[in-house]
């Protein structure tokens, strides 16, 4: 029994690890910036609460954004000239990825010399699901006790692994179609060859006979 809880435990934490990040980097300036972006998994309506906190740096600039990994690259959330701690939160509107994304806007004052010892400190953290969800002041709206607290958490918890698994099941049945469809189209295509081919052989048949015929080289 022992031994089942521990991958029980083991299970739920590989599985709701990647619902957090935590990174810290340094973001040189430049007038045409090139965009850094960290991106995490996310489900439909999942809520992403991203908290930044951005150093100290003069002459520059911090733009964030938050978009999604869809073809349509929808912008959630967009602010200019972010300092110290930001917090943001969105709902994910679609299946896929949504990525935090920075960029260093150096200002027309700095030489270029100066420009290339500049940067900025960027300490970003990101909840998704389960753990952006703040519990302590659901506690205290509700009033609820430590226990409910907990039960609570689990909830949002086995909320997330069941949307999860039904995610995965979702992709596997896609997954499972378009093997079905690609193999249907490689049969037709087989077959299609075979007839070509059979066509073709008929076809070289009556022209070889008809060309020995007016050769003369067979009746």
């Amino acid at each position: 029994m022992t031994t089942t809880t521990h991958f029980l435990a083991l299970f739920i934490f590989l599985l709701l690890s990647p619902f957090t990040t935590a990174i810290k980097f340094t973001l040189p300036p430049s007038k045409i910036p090139v965009e850094k972006c960290v991106w995490n998994a996310a489900h439909l309506h999942a809520l992403v609460i991203v908290t930044a906190n951005v150093g100290p740096g003069p002459n520059q600039r911090i733009d964030i954004e938050i978009i999604d990994s869809t073809p349509q690259r929808n912008v959630y959330l967009s602010k200019k000239d972010i300092n110290g701690e930001t917090r943001l939160a969105v709902t994910a509107h679609a299946e896929g990825e949504v990525g935090v994304c920075f960029r260093n806007y150096l200002s027309s004052e700095p030489k270029t010399e100066m420009a290339r010892n500049m940067t900025r400190t960027i300490d970003l953290d990101i909840d998704i699901g389960a753990d952006a969800v703040d519990y302590n002041a659901i506690a205290n709206q509700e009033s609820l006790s430590g226990l409910e607290t907990e039960m609570r958490k689990l909830e949002g918890i086995v909320k997330e692994i069941v949307d999860e698994m039904d995610y995965l099941k979702k992709r596997e049945e896609r997954f499972a179609d378009t093997n079905v469809s690609t193999n249907q189209r490689v049969q037709n295509f087989a077959w299609f060859t075979l007839a070509s081919l059979l066509c073709l052989g008929v076809w070289q048949i009556f022209h070889l006979r008809a060309f020995f015929k007016r050769k003369y080289l067979i009746d």
